[in-house]
C-alpha cells in the first residue's frame, strides 16, 4: 500500500502520512490509534502513545507555559523542589533563580516578558520566586551550584543591579547548605559549558533554550548530565577562592562604574 493509499484509507490528507513519518508534523493521540488500526500493529499502540506522552512531557515551548505569565510557571516549580533533596545547578550566562535578587529576577522576567510577548506579571513572578528561595533554609536540602565568572560579567542588567546581585551570591556561598562554585575565567575546561541545565536529585534534569523548556527523565540522559555537572564542578573553585572571583568582578564593575565616558 502507497502512502497516498494508506492516507485514502484514514481519510486523512495525502501529505499527512509523509509528515508524520519525517518529523514534519506531530501526531495526536487519535492518528496513532488510527495508524495502529489501519496498519495492523495495534499490539503497539500502547507504546507509541506512552513514546508520544513523553516527548510532549519533554519539550514544552514557552507560548504553551507563560501563556497565563510567569506568576504559575513559578508556582509549577515549588512543588518538584519540595520533593528534591539535592539540587545540581550549572548556568552558563545567568544567576540561578534560587540565588536572584528582587531587581536582578524583576530584570530576567522583564525581558523575557519582551521576547515571549506574554502577559506582564513580572511582579508577582518576582514574588514568588522570592518564596522559592526560603527553601534556601530548610534542613534536608543541598544547592550545589557551579556557574562560569563569565556569568557574574554579563551585563543583563545596570551595573548598581549586578553589584547586588554578586553581593548576595557572595552572602548566599555562606550558607551551610549551598556549596557555590565559580570557574575562573583562565580555567581550562574539561567539558564544554555548551548550555545550563537544573538537575533534581536523580530524577530529571531541566533545559531552558529560546522558545521551549527541556524535561529530560531518561536514566542514560541524567547519567551523562551528572557526568557533565560533575567535570564542571572540578574546575571551579569554592569557598574563599570563589569570594575572590566574585570580589574581583564586583571590584571590576565599580572600577568602570566610577570612570567618566569621555
Amino acid at each position: 500500500m502507497t502512502g497516498r493509499q494508506f492516507a485514502a484509507s484514514l481519510a486523512w490528507a495525502p501529505s499527512k502520512v509523509s509528515k508524520i513519518e519525517n518529523g514534519r508534523q506531530t501526531p495526536t493521540d487519535d492518528d496513532l490509534r488510527s495508524w495502529a488500526r489501519a496498519s495492523a500493529h495495534e499490539s503497539e499502540l500502547d507504546a507509541l502513545l506512552a513514546s508520544l506522552h513523553t516527548l510532549e512531557l519533554q519539550y514544552a515551548e514557552w507560548r504553551h507555559v507563560l501563556r497565563a505569565g510567569h506568576r504559575p510557571a513559578q508556582e509549577q516549580l515549588l512543588e518538584w523542589e519540595q520533593r528534591t533533596r539535592l539540587f545540581r545547578i550549572f548556568e552558563s550566562t545567568v544567576i540561578p533563580g534560587l540565588l536572584q535578587t528582587a531587581e536582578y529576577a524583576r530584570a530576567r522576567f522583564h525581558e523575557s516578558v519582551r521576547r515571549l510577548k506574554g502577559p506582564n506579571d513580572a511582579d508577582e513572578a518576582v514574588a514568588v520566586r522570592l518564596r522559592r528561595q526560603e527553601i534556601l533554609y530548610r534542613r534536608g536540602k543541598q544547592f550545589h551550584v557551579v556557574m562560569p565568572e563569565a556569568a557574574l560579567r554579563l551585563r543583563l542588567c545596570p551595573v548598581d543591579t549586578l553589584l547586588g546581585q554578586l553581593d548576595r551570591l557572595a552572602s548566599a556561598s555562606h550558607l551551610p547548605n549551598v556549596r557555590l562554585g565559580i570557574i575562573a575565567t583562565a580555567t581550562e575546561y574539561t567539558v564544554s559549558p555548551w548550555h545550563g541545565f537544573w538537575m533534581y536529585d536523580d530524577r530529571r534534569v531541566v533545559i531552558e533554550t529560546f522558545s521551549a523548556e527541556l524535561d529530560l527523565r531518561q536514566p542514560q540522559e541524567i547519567e551523562l548530565y551528572g557526568d557533565a555537572f560533575e567535570q564542571l564542578a572540578g574546575v571551579a573553585s569554592y569557598d574563599h577562592a570563589a569570594r575572590q572571583v566574585i570580589g574581583q568582578v564586583m571590584s571590576d564593575l565599580a572600577s568602570e562604574a566610577d570612570t567618566p565616558s569621555s
